[in-house]
């Protein structure tokens, strides 16, 4: 069901593509509150048109993410939809390549690999930039350059005030989504000194319900000891370890494995703060807090 907001940012949207303008909207809105839908429905209403959308993200687990949201969208419709990210084979990567030039692809999801000159559009009509504060200014150059004849959509729950300055000046339209979905519970945040019965407490009170935790430890150095720790607190729980510092295969795969409900404890850097959505993982534990921007 979607909520007021979410139908009058549709509206909105529905109108910027129609209109002789070519559309540059900004979507603000909190985590869970259903940006990725707009986004789906503009990406549909693109591709019936006849034109090509992308859809940028700026992490390639969010990649995944994101193609089996459009997959799962789109099955019942004619609608060819491509990743192209770091975990794409070779062979997948030039099958995605060719389909974006040849036209066969339809929705292409992928990091800023797509914005490389290798990569040619038959009919591009709507890019989608999704948690557009994590791209960096060169990335959003070279989007301006395709801006002068594809419609953009982009969407962040904390935009960067260079983003929100253009914003407010009106050089780009804002849709702002304020209310949450009906089953929403507000988030509840606790601050205080590092405390092993607390955390011990809170990871079993969110195995108790069948939930999964993050454990967020921002140093690759100490994160073995930190999991090691965490799993004397708690012996039952299936504790993983994911940083940037792994091979991409084996990154993927604890991801993947939290993803499936097969780990109950993600000890992790800051690599999960980009947009991931797991639902069932509803505490996230923050270590050292202080040293975060």
């Amino acid at each position: 069901q979607e909520t007021p907001d979410q139908l009058a940012c549709i509206d909105e949207v529905k109108v910027d593509m129609e209109g002789p303008v070519h559309m540059d909207r900004l979507i603000c809105g909190d985590v869970g509150y259903g940006k990725t839908e707009i986004a789906v429905r503009a990406a549909f209403k693109a591709v019936q048109d006849g034109k090509q959308v992308v859809v940028l993200v700026p992490t390639t687990l969010l990649v995944q993410q994101h193609l089996s949201t459009f997959s799962e969208r789109f099955a019942s419709f004619p609608i060819k939809v491509a990743a192209l990210s770091r975990f794409s084979s070779d062979a997948e990567a030039r099958q995605a390549i060719e389909g974006v030039a040849d036209g066969t692809v339809d929705v292409v999801i992928g990091t800023h690999r797509l914005l490389t000159s290798s990569v040619r559009f038959k009919d591009l009509g709507l890019v989608i930039v999704d948690e557009e504060q994590r791209f960096g200014v060169e990335h959003k150059e070279h989007l301006k350059a395709l801006r002068t004849n594809v419609d953009v959509l982009a969407m962040s729950a904390t935009p960067i005030p260079r983003t929100l300055e253009m914003a407010v000046t009106g050089i780009r339209e804002m849709s702002v989504i304020q209310t949450p979905p009906e089953e929403r519970h507000p988030v509840l945040t606790f601050v205080g000194p590092y405390d092993d019965r607390q955390i011990a407490a809170a990871i079993n009170r969110e195995l108790m319900r069948e939930g999964q935790v993050f454990f967020v430890h921002n140093r690759v150095k100490s994160i073995d000891r930190v999991a090691k720790r965490l799993s004397e607190l708690v012996p039952g729980a299936r504790i993983a370890i994911a940083h940037g510092q792994m091979g991409e295969s084996a990154l993927e795969q604890v991801i993947l494995d939290f993803w499936n409900r097969e780990i109950d404890v993600l000890v992790t850097t800051t690599i999960v703060e980009s947009g991931i959505d797991i639902a069932n993982a509803n505490t996230l534990i923050v270590d050292r807090a202080d040293s975060f921007g």
